[in-house]
Order: C-alpha cells, then structure tokens, then sequence
C-alpha cells in the first residue's frame, strides 16, 4: 500500500502536465448581428373610446288601455302587428250611448228649427228677445248632450296613436274591461332610444352628435351606428355618472326594447404616436421597447403607454416622431447588441422565419 500511493500521485501529475492549455476567446471579438424587424414612428390618428353599457328603449312607447267599463265587441289585431297612427285596435260595445246619441241629436235639430223660426219673427216684435234667447239656451244644451255622448262612443273605440309594433293581445270578444284594463302594448321601434351611463370624469368629452357604436349578444357579429341625442341635465350623486342618450336606426327591428348592449362612444381624432403590442417588452411594472441607435445598435428605453386598440398601443412618454423601433426579433435581443434589419414593416411570418 505505502508504494502504490507515491505511484499514483506520479501518474496524475503526468496527466497534467501532457494536456494542453485552453484557448480563451478573444475579449475584442465582435458579437454577431441579431436579425430583426423594424418600423419607424410616425404621428397618426388615434380615435380614443369610451365604453359603456346601455339599454334600450322604444322611440314612443304606450299601454293601451279601456276607458270606460265596457264589453268588447271586436278586436281589429293579432299579436305582433305593426299598425299606422289612427288604426282602429278595438271597439267597446256601446248600443245604449248610440241610442241615446240618436235622440240627442233629433232634440238638437228640433231645437235648431225652433230657434230659427223665432229669429225670422223677433224684428216683427211678435216676440220677445229674452224668449229667442232662451229658445238659442235649450238649442245650444242639445248640442252640449250629443257631443257629450259622442265622447262617450269615442271612448268606446280604441285607436293607435302613433305608427307601432303591438305586443301581446290581452283581450277578446266578450271580455269585461274596465277602466285600466290593459288591452295590449305599442311600441314604435323604427328607431330605438339607448340610454348609457359614463363617468363624469368623461363629461367634457361628450357632446351632441357624436358617433356611438352599439353591438348586443344576440347578434355578435353584427354593430349598430347610433348618434347622441342628448346628455342628461343632472349627474347621479351616488353613482357620479351622467345618462347619455343616443339614436339608433332600426328598420329591420333587430334590437327590442330592454335589451342590453355594450357601447363604444368615439371622441374626436386626435395625433398620437403608437406601436405595434408585439414590440413592449413587460418587465414587473416597467414598459420598454428596443430602439435602434445611430450605431445600429439595440437601445431599451423605458416608455409610457396610454390607450390600447385594435392590437396598437399609444405612446406617451419615451420615444418621438422619426424613432426606429424593433417590432419583431426580441426574442433573443439584448440591450447594445448589433443588428442587422431584415426588413422595415415585414410581415410577421417573415420575420418569425428568420427568427428561426
């Protein structure tokens, strides 16, 4: 054992020394380029939004009702009908008022004729002009009665008011109504009213005839352009938010009252210097992007991002007009490397194949 230790030190020291020394790389070795994409800042027209969500209503809207307790004797609609302003919906039973209009109107006429032959008389002083005035008294009670009655078989017929959808027909023939009976509902849903709420924050950014652009889980494929009408003349002091109104076009009836949309109010065009999402670079609660330097080199500044739309993201603070920016490439990039710029604005494919 004591011989075998001396000769196994010997061994590994001749090992040692028979290997040759590593070459280290060379510190003034240049990097190789990275190949990216580029694009280059300019201002363009940014359209900021404000999202909301709002509910709709029927231009006009009514319940009609019975005025009178009455039977019903015919009703003129079906469910669903779209009825112009004046059709006649239902007619109330009413055989004792037309009876009692008929007789109305003959004591009218006869009072009529009376009053006229004592007017024919009265300058031949046979009679006196208190009797004509009276005789004129009982003519004009007559008319007072029939056009009393006459409003009484008004009420017994019940008309649209405005051009509408009818909703569900609550009645039938021979059915009891009394006053409030509800007869069906009318809606005019040729253009619809929606109502939205915003924060006051916002107040000064909205204005009368400003385009909104509504969308309903019902068709989502599918958005409805609309105009504001009006903005309410008080804020929710609970909610702090102000009602909007806006106009839709609805000649094919898609929207119903009630339903709910979600809104997109659209402020005027503004400039605005923005990139592509793709090229921020998210570190904890810091936003970069690589620009290119004069050497041609990648600089990560530190940037402030605004408003996002459409897979663009506004700039605040951080770059200016005329920056170029790394849009594609990040992958393997880091700060002060070389780069060589594939293309300026070149497909995404492209750039990821080159990536590659």
């Amino acid at each position: 054992m004591p011989r075998i230790f001396p000769l196994l030190v010997f061994a590994l020291t001749a090992m040692a020394c028979s290997k040759e020394p590593a070459t280290a790389p060379s510190p003034g070795a240049a990097a190789r380029p990275v190949k990216v994409v580029t694009t280059q800042i300019q201002p363009e027209s940014w359209t900021d939004t404000i999202e909301a969500l709002g509910t709709a209503h029927a231009n006009e809207s009514v319940t009609l009702t019975a005025k009178v307790t009455e039977t019903v004797g015919r009703v003129n609609f079906e469910d669903g009908d779209k009825v112009e302003a004046g059709a006649v919906l239902v007619e109330l039973t009413g055989r004792a008022e037309v009876a009692q209009l008929k007789e109305a109107q003959s004591a009218y006429a006869d009072a009529q004729k009376q009053y006229m032959r004592l007017a024919g008389v009265v300058e031949q002083g046979t009679i006196t002009r208190s009797a004509l005035d009276s005789q004129m008294s009982m003519r004009d009670q007559a008319k007072a009665r029939a056009d009393t009655i006459r409003a009484r078989l008004s009420d017994r017929v019940i008309t649209a008011p405005f051009a509408g959808v009818l909703g569900f027909r609550r009645v039938s023939p021979g059915t009891l109504v009394t006053p409030g009976t509800e007869i069906a509902t009318l809606d005019d849903v040729a253009t619809i009213k929606l109502d939205f709420s915003i924060p006051e924050t916002y107040l000064a950014a909205v204005a009368e005839g400003q385009t909104i652009r509504a969308r309903s889980a019902a068709y989502p494929e599918r958005s409805f352009a609309g105009t504001v009408t009006s903005i309410d003349s008080r804020i929710d002091p609970r909610s702090r938010a102000v009602t909007v109104r806006a106009a839709i076009k609805n000649e094919d009836g898609a929207i119903r009252p009630g339903m709910l949309l979600t809104v997109e109010l659209y402020k005027p065009d503004r400039e605005a210097l923005a990139v592509a999402e793709i090229a921020l670079i998210q570190t904890g609660g810091q936003t970069s992007v690589f620009r290119v330097d004069k050497d041609r080199k990648a600089q990560l500044l530190s940037v402030k991002v605004g408003a996002r739309k459409g897979g663009r993201v506004e700039i605040v603070e951080g770059l200016q007009a005329g920056d170029q920016i790394v849009v594609e490439g990040l992958v393997k990039l880091r700060g002060g490397m070389p780069l060589e710029i594939a293309a300026a604005n070149a497909p995404a494919a492209t750039a990821a194949a080159e990536e590659r």
